[in-house]
C-alpha cells in the first residue's frame, strides 16, 4: 500500500506539473501558492505561514515567491510591527490566473486521479488523510 501510495503521488504530480506547464507555462508549485494565498485571510500569508503550506523552506519560498513577483503574481508587503516580516499577497493577476488555469487543472486532476476512486473510497481515503494530518498538528 505505501509503495502504491507514493508511486501513484509521484505519477499524478509529474502529470499535473507536465500539463500545467504545456498548457499555461505555469509551474505547479506556483500553482500551489497562488492557491494557499487565495485561501488565507485577506489573500494573504506571512512567507514563513506560506513556507509550513506548500512544504518548502523559507528560502526555497522566498525564492519562489520572488520569481512570482517578477510575474506580477503575487507582491510583498512588510509585516506591520515585525521590521523583518513580510506577507506574500496574491495580485488580481494571480487571481485571474487561478479563474484561467482552475477549470483546466480541475479536469486534469480527475482523469489523472479523481475519476479512479468512487464515493465510498474517497470519504474513506478523506478520513485516512485527516487523521494523518491531525497527528502532525
Amino acid at each position: 500500500m505505501w509503495r502504491a501510495f507514493l508511486g501513484a503521488h509521484s505519477a499524478v504530480v509529474k502529470h499535473l506539473e507536465r500539463t500545467m506547464l504545456q498548457q499555461h507555462g505555469l509551474p505547479l508549485t506556483w500553482w500551489d501558492v497562488l492557491q494557499q494565498l487565495a485561501d488565507g485571510p485577506d489573500g494573504r500569508l506571512r512567507l514563513g505561514e506560506l513556507a509550513d503550506s506548500v512544504l518548502l523552506t523559507r528560502s526555497g519560498v522566498t525564492r519562489l515567491v520572488d520569481r512570482m513577483v517578477d510575474a506580477g503574481l503575487v507582491v510583498r508587503e512588510p509585516c506591520p510591527g515585525d521590521r523583518r516580516g513580510y506577507f506574500a499577497v496574491i495580485t488580481q493577476k494571480g487571481r485571474d490566473t487561478i479563474d484561467t488555469v482552475g477549470p483546466d487543472h480541475s479536469k486534469d486532476a480527475w482523469e489523472v486521479f479523481l475519476g479512479h476512486i468512487d464515493y465510498e473510497e474517497a470519504e474513506l481515503m478523506a478520513k485516512v488523510f485527516k487523521r494523518v494530518l491531525d497527528v502532525e498538528k
